[in-house]
């Protein structure tokens, strides 16, 4: 699959955490078509990092992927270890995932040396785990109904994997700053008609 996708020409694939979450992992793990289907499976302790081509969905430096939750994180030459706390992804107000950060290393686990391979892993929160008391009444009974698929949908996780020292790693939604290129240029339009308003 590699590079290409059925977005159209001009649309890149460039989702914020939620919607890793919400759009993609949730559809997936309650077995419902995910529009546009364009994330592929990828069994993430077969390939090292740099084997992706072609294996993931490829978004510029950033290569994307579902795969099961697994304990073990080993792959051919190396492993993926955590590097910090686990982040809660909200939506709407309610904690609906877990966000891993892991590194990748070459060699034997706990002995690798680390690079420059970065993966974020993201959760489903489950009914056990909880959401806190920002969890709504309607989100509760949907965990309630989906209860016998619990394990189901803890088994499957969805990946972005990247090299850090690549250029244009920058995640708007990460810094709270969704702004594409074009609306930059927007936002700098209406500056100039402010001060154009301004000296008549």
């Amino acid at each position: 699959m590699g590079g290409s996708s059925d977005l159209p020409p001009g649309f890149h694939f460039f989702p914020s955490d939620e919607e890793l979450i919400v759009h993609f992992l949730r559809r997936k793990a309650s077995m419902l078509p995910c529009q546009p289907d364009i994330v592929p499976t990828v069994l993430l302790n077969h390939y090292n990092p740099w084997e992706l081509n072609d294996k993931a969905l490829q978004a510029g430096n950033r290569w994307y992927f579902f795969s099961h939750a697994t304990q073990s994180r080993v792959t051919p030459n190396g492993y993926w270890s955590s590097i910090c706390a686990d982040e809660i992804v909200e939506s709407g107000g309610c904690n609906v995932g877990l966000k891993k950060t892991l590194i990748f290393s070459i060699g034997e686990p706990s002995e690798g040396i680390e690079t420059n391979w970065i993966m974020h892993e993201y959760h489903l929160l489950d009914g056990r785990k909880g959401s806190g008391s920002s969890t709504s009444t309607s989100s509760s009974r949907k965990l309630h109904r989906n209860k016998s698929h619990s394990n189901t949908e803890s088994n499957w996780v969805i990946c972005r994997v990247f090299d850090s020292t690549c250029g244009s790693q920058v995640n708007y939604h990460e810094e709270g700053m969704e702004l594409s290129c074009l609306d930059e240029v927007f936002l700098s339009l209406d500056d100039y008609d402010e001060v154009s308003l301004s000296n008549n």
